[in-house]
């Protein structure tokens, strides 16, 4: 909670020092004198930029299982399940985390953590990681995802993803009223023109590509923090290391779009500053530099 409070803090905070930058460029006296409430448009990117971020969250949990098909185990069938769940107890309990709910689904070698609040999170592996990996490498990498419910990091970037979305829907905005009264619209006309709603489209696809670099590139740094994390609550960084070896070797199994940032592992995208995690060879030595 105090870690919602802070992010929504700081994000209304920018939307303020904003406000007082554009005042004194004189932006906001042109828009406003020509029909644009900035105020309005302040809170309208705040309840757009957060609304879908904070949604996807909270039904963060439910889509998971849905969408890979994991099945919580609610009583262990089988060793490797009863070693699975006292697996997640024990780390969960160093963390200082209750005991999330625990799934295996069928797949290639993945895991991933999920869920609005770290006292009530999912973790999931994949049969295809149980079945490559040893029981220390499958460890290190529960620890890994334990590491990301303990940090936070579901809510954190969520927060991110809200407050770069609320940038994208209000310069958006400035921009394309902007344009479309100096280029498109006579003077005495204060109704937004197709020359706004063109460069709205536009300005959101160009900022949301920033947007989602700069999102990628926390959700990197989240990866190196939960293998340094699980290097902490396993008391031995070797573990992980072998863990990420033994994963770099493999194919990973592609997780749904929504959820594979949360993965301890993901399939390189086009371009490096878009990757949810970095390269295992930057993960690796992340932690054999490790103090």
């Amino acid at each position: 909670m105090k870690r919602i409070v802070l992010f929504l803090l700081t994000n209304l905070a920018v939307m303020a020092v904003m406000s007082v930058v554009l005042s004194a460029l004189g932006v906001n006296r042109y828009l406003t004198a020509n029909g644009l409430n900035m105020g309005m448009l302040m809170v309208f990117s705040l309840v757009v930029g957060f609304t879908g971020a904070i949604f996807s969250l909270l039904i963060s949990k439910p889509m998971a299982k849905w969408s890979t098909g994991a099945r919580v185990i609610d009583a262990p069938s089988s060793s490797t399940e009863l070693w699975l769940v006292n697996t997640v107890k024990a780390l969960a309990d160093r963390a200082g985390i209750a005991m999330p709910e625990v799934a295996i689904y069928d797949g290639e070698p993945n895991a991933f953590a999920t869920g609005a609040f770290k006292n009530s999170a999912l973790v999931a592996v994949s049969t295809g990681l149980l079945e490559g990996m040893t029981k220390e490498e499958v460890e290190a990498v529960l620890g890994h995802e334990i590491a990301h419910v303990a940090n936070g990091d579901m809510v954190t970037m969520t927060l991110i993803q809200g407050v770069v979305n609320t940038f994208v829907v209000f310069l958006a905005r400035v921009v394309g009223y902007a344009i479309d009264k100096a280029v498109f619209r006579n003077s005495d006309d204060d109704r937004p023109g197709i020359g706004y709603m063109i460069t709205v489209f536009v300005c959101e696809i160009i900022f949301g590509i920033a947007a989602s670099m700069i999102v990628a590139w926390f959700s990197r740094q989240r990866e190196f923090r939960a293998d340094a994390g699980s290097a902490q609550l396993l008391g031995n960084r070797q573990p992980m290391i072998h863990a990420l070896a033994r994963l770099g070797g493999m194919e990973p199994g592609e997780l749904p779009k929504s959820i594979a940032a949360a993965g301890i592992s993901d399939k390189p995208g086009w371009g490096a500053l878009f990757s949810s995690h970095p390269p295992m060879e930057q993960r690796i030595a992340a932690l054999q530099n490790l103090k």
